[in-house]
């Protein structure tokens, strides 16, 4: 046996994002967003009252922008149980079963919270590298996606995503082109405020997509590769038939276990004739599962369940043998619900979803459901075996498998790799609006000397004020990013006129113009700008950027404290 692992070697750590109850649905989006954190704990002074997460964001409506102005509390998911951080994974695993609960707030020395644990963290830790390799993109996605016109409404998209639990949907924008929408833009709108815009100019695009033939480890590294969350999954025609992400891909893999258990139940005859021996290892396999296992006759009458179902749904088995499964019906689903699963079973010989159940004290609660139908030699269904599980609402798969650094260290504003993203974004929107963009370079006057008379303590801390003063002056879909030192770009998307940029140009050097106060220290410090805009002056990131900094240097070599248009004939009327 191998050494027991704490869950506090897995779990998500560092600096836990919290705000209070009363903090309202779009600032506590914002927070998400800006973090690009998936849960946000709520935290009643040094106590952690609820959480909100990615998921909880489709409940929104997004047709009454006054529902972002809610307090959190109202929409929170409570209470958040602990547990210690020197608890063993194994024991962390069931009691998430046991509890029907998704998160676990991981606790240190005091009961300090330390960092949160999800089932996907769990997940993670199970080593599915040889499954991905061995099995085909089909495997992973038994359904077709979602799919939206890009005509309906923001509020329409997000109540079919609560109903149907989809974590991403495929939009349909006109002309044959496909776009993407998730849990995640969902709270980046929130927190923007965007209410009831159409789909099809929100949606991100290109959909990027995978072959069904293609290895799962080659979806895996796509999805790393281009840092999104989802691919589209086509067959050899080009058609869409689903949509892959890594909590498919760890989904998947739950059908290994049924194929296991499949094949003990099919070989038990035999092992029992071979070795009554073999016969009892395998019960225990099965009995000591942290998924609920239930086996079926073909009538769908139950003759066997194990110790995580009992953990999981209340009942014994002396409850349940006999029974069929309808004894855990939740009522929540309609009979076409039930229809398009046994037609799965059907084709397929197997199933897969996220299915709403009841406990014994009537508690609702969501597992994946993964059933499998057994048959003899002859093709026959002699048995249904089901694997389930209570699901988590966190589907942040990919921050586990690899953490990415978009913002920089200091600020907290985006880094250079976020900024470009987002400058690539917006390029494309207004080529497809029309609408004025403007790249501002900004530079400190004199930062250096700063540094140099007074230490890096002082110009960190004078960087600091710096940016809160320039996010001051912006809108809440504007962005500030630092390149590094004292240079600092502004990414204006979505201005009227020229008037308007130029508007917020003299807002920034007159919020600079006010002396910083740095321990003890009185400090003036000027800021050059350049700006360049599209499409004058450039299509391409790389373009206006570099646009941008030329005329940074001219204001620069004009005196300081002052601004230059990279293109001087743009007027203030363009």
């Amino acid at each position: 046996m191998g050494q027991p692992l704490p869950i506090s070697r897995i779990m998500h750590g560092g600096l836990l994002l919290t705000c209070s109850p009363g903090t309202t649905i779009a600032e506590a989006a914002a927070r998400m967003s800006e973090t690009s954190v998936s849960s946000i704990l709520i935290t009643d002074g040094d106590d952690v009252i609820g959480i909100w997460t990615e998921h909880d964001a489709l409940a929104i409506n997004f047709a009454d922008p006054d529902e972002f102005n809610k307090p959190v509390g109202t929409v929170m998911s409570a209470p958040v149980l602990s547990l210690p951080g020197n608890t063993d994974v194994g024991e962390a695993a069931m009691k998430l079963r046991a509890t029907g609960k998704r998160h676990f707030l991981v606790t240190g020395d005091g009961n300090k919270p330390i960092g949160i644990l999800s089932q996907t963290d769990l997940a993670l830790n199970q080593g599915l590298e040889p499954y991905l390799r061995l099995r085909e993109v089909r495997a992973a996605v038994p359904r077709p996606p979602l799919l939206v016109d890009g005509n309906q409404s923001l509020a329409e998209v997000a109540v079919c995503m609560h109903r149907q639990h989809a974590d991403a949907t495929v939009v349909d924008c006109g002309n044959g082109e496909l776009g993407i929408l998730t849990e995640r833009d969902m709270v980046r709108f929130i927190a923007r405020h965007t209410s009831n815009t159409l789909v099809k100019d929100l949606a991100t695009r290109p959909l990027l997509t995978v072959s069904e033939e293609d290895p799962l480890i080659h979806a895996r590294d796509l999805l790393i590769d281009h840092h999104i969350r989802h691919l589209a999954v086509v067959d050899s025609t080009g058609e869409v038939t689903g949509l892959i992400g890594y909590s498919d891909m760890l989904a998947g893999a739950e059908q290994l276990y049924v194929e296991d258990l499949r094949q003990a139940l099919e070989q038990r005859d035999q092992a029992l004739a071979k070795s009554r021996q073999t016969l009892q290892l395998a019960e225990r396999v099965i009995e000591s599962s942290f998924e609920g296992i239930i086996v079926t006759d073909e009538n769908v009458r139950i003759e066997f369940v194990n110790p995580a179902f009992t953990q999981l749904t209340g009942y014994t088995a002396d409850e349940v043998i006999g029974r069929t499964p309808e004894i855990l019906s939740s009522g929540r689903h309609d009979a076409e619900f039930y229809q398009r699963m046994w037609q799965s079973l059907k084709n397929h010989g197997y199933w897969r979803g996220e299915i709403w159940n009841r406990r014994k004290t009537g508690e609702l609660y969501l597992e994946l459901l993964t059933i499998t139908a057994i048959t003899d030699d002859e093709g026959k269904v002699t048995h249904y075996a089901g694997l389930f599980t209570d699901i988590t609402q966190d589907r942040r798969n990919e921050e586990q498998i690899r953490q990415l650094a978009y913002y920089d260290a200091l600020t907290g504003v985006p880094n250079r790799r976020l900024l470009e993203d987002r400058l690539d974004h917006a390029i494309r929107h207004a080529h497809r609006t029309g609408m004025l963009l403007a790249v501002i370079f900004m530079d400190l006057d004199e930062f250096k000397d700063v540094n140099d008379s007074l230490g890096h303590s002082v110009g960190d801390e004078l960087l600091l004020q710096f940016t809160k003063r320039v996010r001051s002056c912006l809108r809440e879909d504007d962005t500030l990013a630092r390149l590094g030192g004292d240079e600092f770009i502004v990414l204006l998307p979505e201005m009227e006129n020229m008037d308007h940029v130029i508007a917020v140009i003299d807002r920034l050097i007159t919020a600079n113009d006010k002396p910083y106060q740095v321990d003890g220290n009185t400090l003036k410090v000027g800021t050059s700008i350049g700006v360049s805009l599209y499409p004058e002056d450039g299509q391409t990131v790389r373009e206006l950027i570099n646009g941008a900094d030329v005329a940074m240097y001219r204001s620069k070599r004009d005196g300081r404290n002052r601004y230059h248009l990279f293109n001087p004939k743009v007027s203030s009327t363009a």
